[in-house]
């Protein structure tokens, strides 16, 4: 017999959607994980530590606290030129407000920056609300409200597993 849990998605406009998954589930399907991916999932949802999986196919953001989805959100990833990495990282620094600059962009005062790889972070956008769209240059844009919880829920260190 399946179980099932009532969870709650906000969506980037703050409009709170109700959903019934099966316990232990990704919230959203994904594609077939590549299997270091699957077997990092899989003992990360066994341990009673948080996590963060982001999902590229359906633009969206779960923080896990092991096997228990605690916040999700829809964000906004790389572009097809210009792609967030997939793969299994750690959030190795945070910076409540940071300047982002590269080839075409320069970025001044950008809240709640967490990096998990060189100069790739989920952080918060005040410069577009195309949440549910591709349109970075990699980084995993998030509304800054729910920007703000996850800069206060994680830590470093903090596992980071991003997919298909």
């Amino acid at each position: 017999m399946k179980r099932w849990r009532q969870f709650i998605l906000i969506t980037a406009a703050g409009i709170l959607v109700s959903a019934a998954v099966e316990a232990g589930t990704s919230l959203v399907p994904a594609k077939k994980l590549p299997p270091a991916i699957a077997e990092a999932m899989l003992e990360l949802k066994t341990e009673e530590k948080r996590w963060l999986e982001i999902n590229l196919s359906a633009q969206r953001l779960i923080a896990w606290n092991g096997s228990k989805p605690a916040y999700a959100v829809i964000v906004s990833t790389g572009k097809k030129a210009t792609a967030t990495p997939t793969g299994l990282f750690s959030i190795y620094s945070k910076r409540r407000l940071d300047r982002m600059r590269g080839e075409d962009y320069d970025i001044p005062d950008v809240p709640y920056a967490l990096y998990f790889h060189q100069g790739y972070a989920i952080h918060g956008t005040y410069w577009h609300n195309r949440f549910g769209t591709p349109v970075s240059h990699g980084c995993i844009n998030v509304a800054i409200d729910h920007a703000k919880w996850l800069f206060e829920w994680v830590a470093i260190g903090t596992p980071v597993i991003i997919h298909d």
